[in-house]
């Protein structure tokens, strides 16, 4: 039995960190982990040729602390998607995710995304490839529909389909996508929010995992949303507040509350930097993702200028971060008194 079915069986919810294109890479994702235990994370949209011809331990490689963490790949091709759903099993990914969602400018050809929620039995054919091909679960990311689609009609029909395929999960960003006339960052913000869809969709379907996802900005929203599906995804908010995550063990699976260590997580940040940078690799590719960790609180204003200034230099030392975070944590002093 593998963690979806087990939450559907004792009815437990699931909170997870959305697939980010450009955002939730390796260096994201173990960041975020410092800040939740059990929260599921996903990389971002890995197209299944570049899993099988590309450089598969610079496109898959992942740290251990990452975990659970979920591979999503684009595509079309049911041979493919299976043969890289295989290569990610074996890289010890907790779940392979499919795609359906994205308005990226690329769907236009037809070779993956949101474009696919016109062909639901092409999903369910790659969804039961994929099922066939690796022991962990197989899901699916989706819109409620695209252009001028019937959102009642396009979302039960792609439903059905990855369910009878054999699918473990299906998540649900709560738009539709206009694949005509909106550009994909349009995609994310002008398509109107329907939460009752998402919900409507749970309610005909009681014995599958639903999650929800799009515009959920507070822990609050979580556990309002979670009373009526089983999952919830957080986007943009995640990134640019990540804090956030630090209320989502709790909130979500009843864990301890817990307050954040903040030079705890400096010197675990400054080793993991240290590690990147002997390999090769720098140290702003890290600090990007930490930019927001202050957001609205004494001290943010300063980070930000040190991580996005400083640790930007080719040479740029773990120091760097040490710094930025002191500037926070002596104007949290400083308040204080």
């Amino acid at each position: 039995m593998n963690f979806y079915q087990e939450a559907i069986r004792r009815d437990a919810r699931i909170f997870s960190v959305a697939p980010m294109m450009d955002w939730t890479d390796r260096h994201c994702r173990y960041f975020h982990r410092q800040l939740t235990r059990g929260s599921l994370l996903y990389t971002e949209m890995v197209v299944a040729d570049a899993v099988i011809h590309g450089n598969r331990d610079r496109l898959l490689g992942f740290d251990p602390a990452e975990h659970p963490v979920a591979l999503q790949l684009g595509g079309s091709n049911a041979a493919k998607l299976a043969q890289a759903a295989r290569v990610g099993e074996q890289f010890g990914y907790d779940e392979i995710n499919m795609n359906v969602g994205c308005p990226s400018d690329r769907v236009q050809s037809g070779t993956f995304g949101a474009c696919l929620m016109r062909d639901p039995k092409l999903v369910a054919a790659c969804v039961a490839e994929m099922k066939a091909s690796v022991s962990v679960p197989v899901t699916v990311k989706c819109r409620i529909g695209v252009d001028d689609q019937d959102i009642e009609q396009a979302l039960d029909e792609l439903a059905d389909a990855v369910f009878e395929a054999g699918a473990d999960a299906l998540w649900v960003h709560a738009r539709k996508a206009w694949l005509e006339g909106l550009s994909p960052k349009e995609n994310r913000d002008i398509p109107p929010l329907n939460y009752d869809r998402v919900y409507r969709l749970k309610a005909r379907l009681p014995e599958r995992f639903i999650g929800i996802n799009g515009g959920i900005r507070s822990i609050e929203e979580v556990v309002q949303h979670l009373a009526l599906v089983d999952g919830v995804m957080l986007g943009r908010v995640a990134y640019h507040e990540p804090l956030i995550l630090a209320a989502a063990d709790h909130a979500v699976e009843g864990r301890a509350e817990e307050k954040v260590d903040f030079t705890a997580l400096c010197e675990t940040m400054c080793e993991y930097a240290a590690r990147h940078i002997a390999s090769g690799g720098k140290l702003a590719q890290i600090t990007r993702h930490m930019v927001g960790l202050f957001h609205g609180m004494p001290g943010a204003r300063r980070f930000r200028q040190i991580l996005s200034t400083d640790a930007t230099r080719a040479d740029s030392s773990p120091d760097v971060l040490r710094v930025a975070f002191a500037s926070v944590l002596d104007e949290a002093k400083h308040v204080a008194a």
